[in-house]
């Protein structure tokens, strides 16, 4: 049923290249507007080649997907688009941008979903065209992979184009998460950002090194988290040992409202991480390949895609 829906992709870096894979890995025709055809074929050409090196496609089922994205970098050739998927940047004026094209050029327009990580989608839609249509859909990278969606609406939204984008990304294999009002961060980002806000005030109180968190992370409640969830360990454990160990806890708690001291310092170093060689990690000293791999291989399990036939 879902596969009817016209679909559109406008922006194609990591996430937008990466949702053109997921659609047409299930047999949903994509067309991807960007100005960048050749790094964005490139990327999606790497995705792919990664799943047949997993032995979860085929090199002909790849070239039966492959032909499914189509690119353009004109908004005529997605004026049938029913449900347009945003990719851009987090500048709220480009996104409104695109959503005043959209609506002026997209007469059957169901549905506009941002893959935005951080804007509400009430300042998405407020001042536009066709607030009824905007909702945020918020994957995790790269979403190819990754089964999480967030779906979060905005006081506007239209309960039928809510219930195409969940229709459709369902369809794909996806779980999504939907949000009875949106929150900044969403749901996985605040409880991510919980959880660093205490580890690196564990580091910069001497409690413990960064590598022994993530050995942590890794070797004790990580791999729980992937088969049950937060509130079923918890409700398991028993809410008498919960509030007991809360009780002592909790005042020991870091519950600092600023960026921590020791990242300020980082940044004014120039010290970002990953992109800049050394952040809290010497990157220099990573294999990226196989790290690319290792971030990508939990992910691997959750492989559903409805493959069109090669």
């Amino acid at each position: 049923m879902n596969q009817s829906f016209k679909t559109a992709i406008v922006g194609a870096g990591m996430i937008g290249s990466s949702m053109a894979c997921l659609f047409a890995g299930n047999g949903i025709p994509v067309t991807v507007k960007t100005s960048r055809r050749e790094a964005v074929a490139e990327k999606v050409a790497t995705y792919y080649a990664d799943l047949v090196a997993e032995k979860l496609m085929t090199e002909a089922q790849v070239a039966a997907c492959t032909k499914l994205i189509t690119y353009t970098t004109e908004y005529e050739d997605i004026a049938d688009a029913e449900v347009v998927f945003e990719c851009v940047v987090e500048k709220l004026d480009i996104k409104q941008t695109i959503y005043a094209a959209l609506a002026k050029t997209c007469k059957n327009l169901k549905a506009i979903v941002s893959s935005s990580s951080a804007i509400s989608p009430a300042d998405l839609a407020n001042g536009t065209e066709c607030p009824e249509k905007i909702m945020v859909g918020h994957p995790y990278n790269p979403p190819h992979l990754v089964p999480c969606v967030e779906l979060v609406k905005n006081d506007f939204t239209d309960a039928e184009s809510l219930k195409a984008v969940y229709g459709l990304l369902e369809y794909c294999g996806r779980e999504v998460c939907t949000m009875n009002r949106p929150a900044p961060g969403f749901i996985a980002n605040r409880l991510q950002h919980a959880l660093y806000r205490e580890a690196m005030y564990m580091v910069e109180q001497g409690i413990c090194g960064p590598e022994d968190i993530d050995k942590c992370i890794r070797s004790s409640w990580g791999p729980r988290y992937t088969s049950i969830g937060l509130f079923e360990h918890f409700d398991y454990a028993g809410l008498d040992l919960i509030a007991n160990i809360e009780t002592y806890l909790y005042p020991d708690l870091c519950d600092t409202k600023e960026v921590h001291p020791s990242i300020k310092l980082r940044l004014e170093e120039g010290n970002l991480g990953y992109k800049t060689g050394h952040g809290v990690y010497d990157w220099t000293k990573y294999d990226m390949d196989a790290f690319r791999k290792k971030t990508t291989a939990p992910y691997l399990q959750f492989f559903n895609w409805k493959l069109p036939e090669a």
